[in-house]
């Protein structure tokens, strides 16, 4: 950000008397909810830090690492003392205090737009480092960002930084956001649909591949044909023999090729009876990897849609949560999961998928669907009595977006999974609900 930038936005930020809320939203960026409505996100990335407002900007998961302790500790519900720019850098120190039964605790929180070495610090009266969001070590820069050291300033910069007047500070923090976001956000959704695309080719490709059902039992039948026919000629059996002339029941003679060099005609029977045996297996259930490939495409379609449609960076980070490898979890295909607000939502892929999610629900969580048509099923895991309203929103949203891709307003129904009885598959039954309204239209 620009020292200009920063010298007007500190003195738009003196009307601010406490600082009710704050914690990360992802990596990088910490949210700061001043005075208990103006929230303000920092985004601490080294290659392009700023400062924005948003409407919102969903939490990706709850962060509970010792500098997420220590900012909720020292700064949730605090009252601001003085913020200012440390010795006109791009620095803002914010001096606070939280009143306890003993005595008056002042603490710094040092927010650091520095390029490489971008940082938030936090501090105590003797600028003694309690916790930082990035630690720094000699080998790295003269200048020690370690838990227990004293925090050396930031030499002057050699340079008089120009001036660029904001006519409005709040303006300019939303257009930070609206411009990031632009450019990010065509990049990113580019990236993710060639991803999708690919999966779909892949998908699309196996389907395309399968066997018809005819074509199936004709090689059922023939195999089956062989095998007897084997078994009719054995007297013209020549051992190990790629190559047979057998007569058919017709009286012609055919030309009967065996991939697999066999000692007795027993056994060479018996292997075109395998075949065909596995042919009519395949022919009955061809329908079950039917149905599965065809869910899954149509479920890649509209993740497509989805992402094509987001109208924020958070959403498309939402779509793709960063995944935790473990060899003791089994992944189910048939069920896609997300993370939003550190809330576990699971979403059914196809059938499969729904009867999964509702078999393996516990009782308090909660269930989602469209309210009186076909949809995809949703569960969010909790162990509470109450959820935000923001987080069944999204969750609902999520239900809406991977079942249609038409723009209207949805009636979405969600209620604990005690409430919801089994019918047969996925059709269900449910009582004592609550109604949400999704308008993708927005």
């Amino acid at each position: 950000m620009k020292l200009s930038h920063l010298r007007q936005i500190v003195k738009y930020l003196h009307q601010f008397k406490k600082i009710s809320a704050i914690h990360r939203v992802s990596d990088t960026i910490t949210k700061i909810v001043f005075d208990k409505r103006d929230a303000i996100y920092f985004n601490m990335s080294r290659s392009n830090s700023s400062m924005f407002k948003c409407k919102e900007y969903p939490r990706s998961k709850i962060y509970n690492a010792p500098f997420d302790v220590l900012i909720a500790k020292h700064f949730n519900r605090s009252n601001i003392l003085n913020i200012q720019l440390l010795n006109d850098d791009k620095i803002i120190r914010m001096k606070t205090s939280i009143a306890s039964a003993y005595k008056e605790e002042i603490t710094y929180i040092q927010i650091e737009f520095t390029g490489k070495y971008t940082n938030i610090i936090i501090l105590d009266e003797q600028n003694v480092v309690l916790e930082a969001l990035r630690h720094v070590d000699l080998y790295s820069s003269f200048r020690e960002v370690r838990v227990g050291q004293i925090l050396l300033d930031v030499p002057n910069a050699p340079f008089l930084a120009k001036e660029y007047p904001l006519e409005n500070v709040e303006e300019f923090l939303y257009s930070v956001y609206s411009n990031e976001q632009n450019g990010k956000l065509k990049n990113l959704k580019k990236q993710k649909v060639a991803f999708l695309k690919k999966k779909l080719k892949k998908l699309q490709k196996l389907y395309d591949k399968l066997d018809s059902q005819d074509d199936l039992e004709k090689l059922a039948q023939k195999n089956e044909h062989y095998g007897n026919l084997m078994l009719s000629n054995v007297d013209n059996f020549k051992p190990y023999s790629k190559k047979l002339l057998l007569n058919d029941y017709d009286g012609q003679t055919i030309e009967l090729h065996i991939d697999k060099e066999c000692p007795t005609p027993f056994i060479a029977s018996n292997m075109f009876f395998s075949r065909s045996k596995k042919a009519k297996q395949k022919a009955k259930h061809l329908h079950i990897e039917e149905e599965s490939l065809s869910s899954k495409i149509e479920h890649i379609k509209l993740f497509i849609h989805t992402v094509t449609m987001a109208k924020d960076i958070a959403k498309i980070e939402l779509l793709f949560p960063k995944k935790v490898q473990s060899k003791k979890i089994q992944v189910n295909d048939s069920i896609e999961s997300f993370w939003i607000e550190g809330y576990k939502v699971q979403l059914g892929k196809n059938k499969k998928g729904n009867i999964a999610l509702l078999k393996n629900a516990r009782a308090k969580d909660i269930w989602i669907h469209l309210k009186e048509q076909p949809s995809c099923h949703v569960i969010i895991t909790t162990d509470k009595q109450s959820l935000p309203e923001k987080i069944i929103k999204s969750a609902a949203r999520l239900c809406v977006d991977f079942t249609t891709t038409s723009q209207d307003k949805y009636l979405v129904d969600y209620t604990p999974r005690r409430e919801v009885t089994i019918q047969h598959g996925a059709n269900v039954l449910y009582n004592k609900y609550q109604t949400i309204e999704i308008d993708t239209r927005s």
